[in-house]
């Protein structure tokens, strides 16, 4: 299986436990890692053989600049529905990274998670 990768979206968004973490906004990066068959692509060379990486980074805003969640785990598994959404997508690794002041000495807090079309 063939790989497309997106590393380093930032976005803000409104997402914690304590209610201090959703008066704010704060950065969440995200890495995607998409598995499908890039093989007529390779050949073509045309956009319609592949996936648009433009729609996966529209998936990933949408979900971090939307409604409030108070876990990592959901804003993961919300962002992974979403790209399986997407033509020719078999599989999925998404994670989400938030560096909270609240949670000093810890530099950040991390979730990665994978999805497979069912």
């Amino acid at each position: 299986m063939d790989h497309i990768e997106l590393r380093g979206m930032s976005f803000q968004g409104r997402h914690g436990v304590r209610p201090a973490e959703r008066e704010q906004a704060q950065e969440f990066k995200v890495d995607i890692r998409v598995e499908a068959d890039l093989t007529d692509a390779a050949r073509t060379d045309h956009l319609e053989d592949t996936i648009d990486y433009r729609q996966i980074r529209h998936a990933v805003q949408e979900v971090i600049e939307g409604k409030p969640k108070k876990l990592l785990e959901s804003l993961a598994g919300e962002i992974a529905e979403r790209v399986l959404r997407l033509p020719r997508v078999e599989a999925v690794s998404v994670r989400v990274v938030k560096r909270p002041a609240s949670m000093q000495p810890i530099e950040a807090a991390a979730v990665r998670i994978r999805r497979t079309r069912a």
